[in-house]
């Protein structure tokens, strides 16, 4: 009996090491995988001897929050992406570019003209910086464009990702759960479910729920169901094409609206969070900016005359009525033809007035002399008005006033999007390595965990031959 129990115990050792050492060598291989967790092996003694356990180094806390810094720095950075392209794009006060360094010149240009009304040169040179001024808002509100279309290709690409995640995240899901129904090493399937998840929480704020026999539900952080037991439809429709006033299509999840001003479950992380706040909020509030600009030109430069006011200087159609609406002015602004040199205009009807005929002709004569417009047309520049675009710009400022502070607004704003994209990547980091500590491999304690394992190995190898050699004595003792 002494014998066959140093036997069994010898070879029960044998068959925990090699577990053990097929264990770390399964760690030091993951080692350098982010998503890998340490498995740790665990001998469980029952009537038919003793059983292997591998299970896998976890922490429900720091893994939430990781997840939820991930969603949190998704949404920023995709946010601060979007404004740098716009403030690239529309510059500052200090760039030559931006409108309201194109108002400074066109007021300083009115000025010179109207200190020499009889120079042409001079009024040419002041519906040139009109010109480029038309420019820059035509170009600031083209970009706005550009950045709300990229920005929804974003989202109908963030959905496309999630819908194919929540496919793999179902199959991960079904291996956990047929694993442990099974009683099989589901350590793996569950690093893969992890991983699935931590892709996931970067396109959408995610809330998950462990259920019974290894099952899992997962909700978007506004509480709609994205997974359980199967996974729900998210959908958006494309918009083909943006201008003033479009409103990009919401996404939708298992029949909800997720994004978009009347969601009843609005998003609060995640990359699509962020890229649905560009596209409808930062966005076109700096359009609604360039737009009241664009309105303050058209009616600070227009003609009175029998037939009324009607557009002078600056135009947004042909007609030469006054735009009803502010909306899509800035995409709409235009120089007058009549002024337009290249066009074959007058530039002494800057001086004179009559771009809408001889009715609006402000000039009673042909006096070369006369600078009583021009001197109106540069007093109407620095006269303060009502502008009421939205929040947070509603003030009464100059024009140029209200310019540069649409610009400090744009600039403010892509600051603040750039200090929470720094503080939330500085979070997900920190968490990271949390979880790394907690649950993560380290290549040195494996290679230690190693040589003992080994030598323990030979310990029971040496048993097992010693063994070996007692009962060849016996029976040879017995023969």
């Amino acid at each position: 009996m002494g014998l066959s129990l140093a036997l069994d115990s010898a070879r029960s050792a044998l068959l925990a090491t090699s577990s053990q050492i097929a264990t770390t060598a399964r760690n030091t291989a993951g080692a350098n995988d982010p998503g890998y967790s340490r498995k740790v092996v665990s001998l469980v003694s029952g009537p038919g001897g003793t059983t292997v356990v591998v299970a896998r180094a976890s922490d429900a806390a720091l893994f939430t929050r990781k997840l939820g810094a991930g969603s949190a720095a998704a949404e920023s950075q995709a946010l601060l992406d979007g404004l740098t392209a716009l403030s690239k794009t529309v510059g500052d006060t200090s760039d030559a570019g931006s409108p309201a360094a194109r108002l400074g010149a066109l007021n300083a240009a009115l000025q010179a003209a109207a200190n020499r009304p009889d120079d042409a040169g001079l009024a040419r040179t002041a519906v040139e910086s009109a010109r480029d001024l038309v420019s820059s808002l035509t170009s600031a509100a083209a970009a706005v464009h550009d950045v709300r279309a990229q920005a929804d290709q974003g989202m109908v690409d963030s959905v496309a990702r999630i819908n194919d995640l929540l496919g793999q995240f179902d199959k991960a899901n079904r291996a956990v759960m047929r694993g442990t129904a099974s009683g099989q090493d589901v350590s793996d399937s569950l690093d893969d479910r992890d991983r699935i998840l931590s892709q996931l929480s970067q396109e959408i704020g995610i809330s998950v729920s462990d259920r019974p026999g290894g099952d899992m539900a997962i909700y978007t952080d506004s509480g709609v169901t994205l997974f359980d037991r199967g996974a729900r439809t998210v959908s958006v429709t494309p918009t083909t094409a943006f201008s003033a006033g479009t409103v990009g299509a919401a996404v939708i999840v298992d029949g909800v609206p997720v994004t978009g001003a009347t969601s009843p479950m609005r998003l609060a992380s995640g990359r699509l969070a962020g890229l649905a706040s560009l596209r409808d909020e930062s966005a076109v509030t700096y359009e609604n900016q360039l737009d009241a600009i664009a309105a303050a030109l058209i009616d600070t430069f227009k003609e009175s005359g029998a037939g009324g006011p009607k557009t002078g200087l600056f135009t947004a159609g042909a007609s030469g009525a006054l735009p009803a609406s502010a909306t899509g002015l800035a995409s709409r602004i235009a120089l007058n033809a009549a002024v337009d040199p290249t066009l074959g205009g007058d530039v002494t009807t800057l001086r004179d007035g009559g771009m809408n005929g001889s009715a609006y002709k402000a000039n009673p004569g042909t006096d070369a002399a006369y600078a009583t417009r021009l001197r109106g047309l540069v007093d109407g520049l620095a006269t303060a008005r009502s502008f009421t675009p939205g929040a947070p710009l509603n003030e009464v400022a100059t024009l140029a006033g209200f310019a540069a502070d649409s610009a400090g607004w744009l600039a403010a704003t892509r600051k603040a999007a750039s200090s929470d994209a720094d503080y939330q990547n500085t979070l997900l980091g920190r968490a990271t390595d949390a979880l790394s500590n907690a649950v993560g491999v380290n290549g040195d304690d494996e290679t230690a965990q190693m040589l003992q394992l080994q030598r323990a190995y030979t310990a029971s190898a040496k048993i097992l031959t010693m063994v070996d050699d007692l009962l060849k004595t016996l029976l040879t003792a017995i023969r």
